[in-house]
C-alpha cells in the first residue's frame, strides 16, 4: 500500500486513494469505486443513502403503499385456500378433523366420522356413544372457526368459482388500496360474512367458503366506483347474477354472501371517504369500530346460544 503525498486529497472512506473528484452534496473526496452518479456529477455512498430516505414513499389515491408486484396478497390468500382444500380432501373431506375444526358451526353438534350428525342430541349423550364424537362450535368457545371457515372448502367447484373471483377482482383493490387496506377490506369483510352465518343460520349447521369475503369485494368495488364516477352497471349485473344463484343453488349460504356484500361496501366507504388531511387515522379508527362492533355481536348472539 502506498501513502499519497502530503496535502493531496484523499478519499473519505479510503485514506490511501488519492482522487481529486468530490460528492457534488457534500464536497467530500470520493475515489472511483465510491462515485454514485447522479442527475449532476457524482455523490458519495452517504449522500445518496440519505437521499433515498428523504424521499417521499408513493402512495395510491386511497394511502396505500405502491406495491412493486402487484396481486401478490390475492395470490397469496388463493394459495392458502388451495392448501386448506387439499389437506381437508386428503384427510376425510367432510369427515375430516380439520373441516370439524375450521368449519363455521354456530353451537356444538354430535358428528359421525362420515361428516353426518345428530340433531339436538347434547354432549354428554354424544360422549356416551361409541363412534360419534362431539364437535365444538363459536358458542363453545371456538371462535377462531369465524375466521378458518373463511379459507375451507371441500367442494372442487366451490373452491375454483372463490378463487376465480378473487383472482378477478382481487388484484384490483389491491392496486387502488395498497396490500394492507386490501388484505383488511377482505378479512373484515370475510367476518362480517361469518357473524352474519353465526346469528342466522341453524346452530348445528356448518358453513364453509371464501364467498362472504369475495362478496364483499364486490361491495368495495362498486363503493370504489360510485367513488371516481365510473360505470358500475357490469359490476352491479354480476352481483346481481350471484344474488339469483345463491338463491337458486342448493347449499349455499346466503347470511354469508350478504352479510359480506354489505360489510364490503361498509368497509371500503371508510377506506376511500376518508377526508384526505388525516386520512390514515379516520381509516384506522373506522376499522378498529367496525371490528368492535363484530366482536359485540358474536358476543351478544353467544350469551343467546349458551
Amino acid at each position: 500500500m502506498t501513502t499519497p503525498p502530503v496535502g493531496v486529497p484523499t478519499c473519505y472512506r479510503h485514506s490511501d486513494r488519492e482522487t481529486w473528484i468530490r460528492c457534488q452534496r457534500c464536497e467530500r473526496p470520493i475515489c472511483p469505486d465510491c462515485m454514485r452518479e447522479a442527475a449532476v456529477g457524482f455523490q458519495c455512498p452517504d449522500c445518496v443513502a440519505e437521499g433515498r430516505r428523504s424521499v417521499r414513499q408513493a402512495r395510491t389515491a386511497y394511502g396505500g403503499q405502491i406495491s412493486a408486484r402487484p396481486g401478490v396478497v390475492s395470490i397469496a390468500l388463493i394459495g392458502i385456500n388451495v392448501v386448506v382444500w387439499a389437506a381437508i380432501m386428503a384427510s376425510g373431506r367432510y369427515g375430516s378433523r380439520l373441516y370439524e375444526l375450521f368449519a363455521l358451526a354456530p353451537a356444538g353438534s354430535c358428528r359421525e366420522g362420515d361428516g353426518g350428525y345428530y340433531p339436538f342430541m347434547d354432549e354428554a349423550t354424544c360422549q356416551a356413544g361409541t363412534t360419534a364424537r362431539w364437535v365444538d362450535g363459536v358458542s363453545d368457545g371456538a371462535l377462531w372457526q369465524l375466521l378458518t371457515s373463511m379459507f375451507t372448502h371441500v367442494e372442487p367447484w366451490h373452491l375454483g368459482f372463490n378463487m376465480l373471483a378473487l383472482w378477478v377482482l382481487g388484484p384490483q383493490l389491491e392496486t387502488l388500496l395498497g396490500r394492507g387496506r386490501y388484505l383488511a377490506l377482505y378479512l373484515l369483510s370475510g367476518l362480517v360474512g361469518s357473524v352474519a352465518v353465526y346469528w342466522l343460520s341453524g346452530e348445528q349447521s356448518t358453513t364453509v367458503g371464501a364467498s362472504g369475503a369475495i362478496f364483499g369485494l364486490m361491495g368495495a368495488l362498486v363503493v370504489v366506483g360510485l367513488k371516481v364516477g365510473g360505470n358500475v352497471q357490469s359490476l352491479l349485473v354480476w352481483i346481481g347474477i350471484n344474488v339469483v344463484l345463491t338463491f337458486t343453488l342448493s347449499n349455499v349460504s346466503w347470511q354469508g354472501h350478504f352479510g359480506g356484500l354489505l360489510g364490503g361496501a361498509a368497509i371500503a366507504a371508510v377506506l376511500v371517504f376518508a377526508p384526505r388531511e388525516r386520512r390514515t387515522a379516520v381509516q384506522v379508527s373506522g376499522l378498529v369500530a367496525i371490528g368492535v362492533l363484530l366482536a359485540a355481536a358474536v358476543v351478544l348472539r353467544t350469551l343467546t346460544l349458551t
